[in-house]
């Protein structure tokens, strides 16, 4: 039997300690690098066959210095870091790991969604702080509290994390309007309708983007279709950062064309100093935690040492690059 050899780019992302690597190991001759800078990618990727990794970029003179490469499977969805084209052509198989995540960042969306709906973390350092104590009602009503029941709320992108946002937006009593590239009318219901992206900015209260990156989707939230939101529009993106021109979606928070801002990935991470998002009012951001729970790390190692199995068993999945 073929004794493969497989190298992992940017392992600590994945596994930062808390995971066994056995899944891989089981597959082929293993290395580990816990992270591999862009001058160091040709040496690491060398000689081996399989190249595992998360976020670096792989392009056309990368792939031609390694011929021995026959597969890239991503840490990731998204495969917007690797020429596919360029790796078609010189017969190497991308695949991807779709939908390991979309619990965990549809959860991560709600978290988001409530900090600025019912804003926990404000009450409880108000209470902390002693404003209750200073109170004499028994409790403590601060404006700003919203209720999602009732709400329209605008999903860009309804692949897997989209669709589980949407069931607990629908489970909380909101009503969906959808934007997809792809439309499955046996989606719609009462309470879910595909729309235009002008009617989803125009009517909803809340939008959530869950779209892919790509040349279609690129700023995709900028100073004109923020003009036709309505004012006090709440925002959250737990997708990709360069799906918003930052620039305009603070001035839009600053102008109160947008109510709030929750955002957990951005166009640069981490996130530069300067960025207009970190002063602007009323974001509530995170640093790209929602794919990171231990379980859904787990479930990804496990779809990636798939995705090896199969390939090299002449029956490769999720593969990007047909």
């Amino acid at each position: 039997m073929k004794n493969w050899k497989i190298v992992v780019l940017d392992g600590a992302r994945t596994n930062p300690g808390d995971l066994s690597w056995e899944p891989l190991e089981a597959l082929g001759e293993l290395t580990v690098y816990p992270n591999t800078a862009p001058e160091e990618l040709i040496a690491h990727m060398g000689d081996n066959e399989i190249v595992v990794l998360d976020k670096p970029v792989i392009t056309r003179q990368i792939l031609e210095a390694c011929p021995a490469l026959k597969l890239i499977t991503l840490f990731a969805t998204g495969f917007n870091n690797i020429d596919v084209r360029a790796a078609r052509e010189r017969g190497v198989t991308v695949c991807n790991a779709p939908g390991y995540s979309s619990y965990a960042v549809s959860q991560l969306a709600l978290a988001l969604l409530l900090e600025i709906t019912t804003q926990v973390g404000r009450h409880d350092a108000a209470l902390k702080a002693g404003l209750w104590q200073d109170n004499s009602y028994f409790c403590r009503v601060a404006p700003g509290l919203t209720e999602i029941a009732g709400k329209t709320v605008g999903i860009i992108g309804y692949g897997g994390i989209g669709r589980a946002f949407g069931r607990i937006m629908k489970a909380m009593g909101a009503e969906l309007l959808v934007y997809s590239r792809h439309r499955h009318p046996e989606l719609e219901d009462d309470h879910t309708h595909y729309v235009g992206l002008d009617e989803l900015f125009a009517r909803s209260e809340i939008i959530s983007l869950h779209c892919p990156l790509n040349e279609d989707s690129r700023e995709l939230i900028n100073r004109e279709s923020l003009a036709k939101m309505r004012d006090g529009t709440i925002l959250i993106n737990t997708a990709r950062g360069g799906l918003i021109v930052e620039e305009d979606v603070a001035e839009a928070l600053r102008s109160g064309r947008l109510r709030a801002l929750g955002q957990d990935a951005f166009a640069v991470e981490p996130i530069r100093l300067d960025s207009p998002l970190l002063t602007a009012p009323n974001t509530f951001l995170t640093p790209h935690v929602g794919w990171a729970p231990r379980e859904t790390r787990a479930r990804l190692l496990g779809i990636v040492a798939e995705n090896i199995r199969l390939f090299q068993a002449g029956k490769p999945q999720n593969v990007v690059n047909p």
